[in-house]
Parts: structure tokens; sequence; C-alpha cells
């Protein structure tokens, strides 16, 4: 059976980061592929700040052409918005029964788990790999790392986030180091984040 992780975000853009991440990922555990799963609306998440969901699938697309075992995957858009990750991972199942999917996940979002719509059934049926954040808020060691199915791997922790990409980029600053070389291209000589 071909295993999958699926990494969702937003990718408003994937930079460097996400790529570091889900290359240590692949090398790192047994998985086949890993997926970037572009969430048109994070329920969580302002709407105002995101770009169009082709305009960031494209760079996905773009950043992950060169890994043979990335890429980018749309599922999400055709599905009822918001996005709940449980409701991706029923269509996926039932889509490609041949498949063992995983859940990839930062730290921060495992303290906010128990939010999200049927953590439990998540948890229960599925691996989750928690990768290190640093972020503020509530206390990190969170009771579901002592599940079966949820492992936390010692990737690189990556501080460079979007969000300062974007504000970069209005800044008219220079962000080239921080995204794939074709995402730099893509969104050099556009007006997006301007």
């Amino acid at each position: 059976m071909k295993k999958i992780g699926l990494f969702f975000g937003s990718f408003n853009p994937i930079h460097i980061g996400h790529l570091i991440l889900a290359n240590y990922i692949l090398e790192n555990s047994d998985m086949d592929e890993l997926w970037f799963v572009v969430s048109p609306q994070n329920p969580f998440k302002d709407k105002k700040s995101l770009l169009k969901d082709h305009n960031r699938l494209d760079m996905v697309q773009l950043a992950v052409k060169n890994y043979p075992n990335m890429r980018a995957s749309n599922v999400e858009f055709s599905l009822p918005k918001p996005s709940y990750t449980i409701d991706t991972l029923t269509y996926l199942n039932e889509k490609y029964p041949e498949y063992s999917f995983s859940l990839i996940m930062g730290e921060d979002n495992l303290v906010s788990l128990h939010k999200w719509k049927n953590s439990e059934t998540l948890i229960k049926n599925y691996h989750i790999i928690v990768y290190p954040r640093v972020f503020e808020g509530e206390k990190k060691d969170s009771d579901y790392l002592q599940h079966e199915n949820i492992s936390l791997i010692k990737a690189p922790v990556i501080e460079i986030s979007a969000t300062e990409i974007r504000n970069m980029i209005k800044e008219g600053k220079n962000v080239r180091p921080m995204l794939p070389p074709e995402v730099f291209e893509y969104l050099d000589g556009s007006s997006f984040y301007k």
C-alpha cells in the first residue's frame, strides 16, 4: 500500500521552509509521497490576505516540479467550504482506497487539535506526524503526544513564515532567498502581496 503524507496549508506563498520540512519527512519516514494540499479557506484564518486558490496552487506546482515524491493537490477546491481535514481525508480514502494517508502538522496545530471537527476520529484512524514549531501559546507538551498514532519528528525548526514574506514584499524588501526560485520568478513582476 502506497503511503502518502498530507501537508495541508494555505501556502500563501509556499517557501523554502515548507520544502525543507517536506524533504526531511520524506527522507526520515516510510512515506512514499508527500502531497501539499492547498486549502481554499482554513476555518481559523482570515481570507482577506489570501491569494486566489489557483495562484497558490500554481506556486506549489512550480515549487515541487523537481521533486518526484512531492505533488500539489487541489482536492479541497471542489469540497464544501470551509474545508475540514476529516472531510478531506474521508473523500481521499474513498477516491484512493489503495493508499494509506497520514497527516503532517506543526506542533502549534497539535495544541488546538481538540477544536478540530471530529478530532477524536482523526487521531484514532490516521497516523499524525508532528514537526516542531516555535510558537507562543498553550503549554507545549500536549497530551496528544502520548497517543500511539501521533509521532513527533525531530525535523529542523524553520522560522520562516509566509506572513513575514508577504510583509517584506509589501515593503519592497528582497525575499528571493526565502522562496524556491520558480516561485520568486512567479511573484516578481506581479502585483501579488504589494
